[in-house]
């Protein structure tokens, strides 16, 4: 087999083993149930990822893990404007005016 048809086998291999896993949610349906313990821990999933992605950059400056930022001020601004109210926009200005405020406090 010559390296096109490798890449090609290999772009499609990668492709089903991406595919298969979320088409059988849709095309099993109903007729199969997830057990109980599985539904309960896949609620959290969601949350789950967005912490996996938002953690490392508030927690990570320049490099290394740094505790006292300016990003962690203001997400912790942005949760708890979010805890106190509903209003979907109000923790992202909440969140940026807190980042630009201790930025400019603290000359970085």
């Amino acid at each position: 087999m010559n390296f096109d048809a490798s890449l090609w086998l290999i772009f499609i291999l990668i492709g089903l083993a991406t595919t298969l896993p979320r088409a059988s949610f849709i095309v099993l349906g109903s007729r199969v149930a997830l057990p109980l313990v599985l539904q309960r821990a896949l609620r959290y999933a969601p949350a789950a990822a967005l912490a996996a992605i938002v953690a490392p950059d508030v927690l990570v400056a320049g490099g290394q893990v740094e505790i006292l930022n300016p990003k962690l001020a203001a997400a912790g601004v942005a949760v708890a404007t979010a805890s106190l109210w509903r209003n979907p926009w109000l923790p992202f200005i909440a969140g940026m005016g807190a980042l630009h405020a201790v930025r400019y406090l603290s000359g970085s």
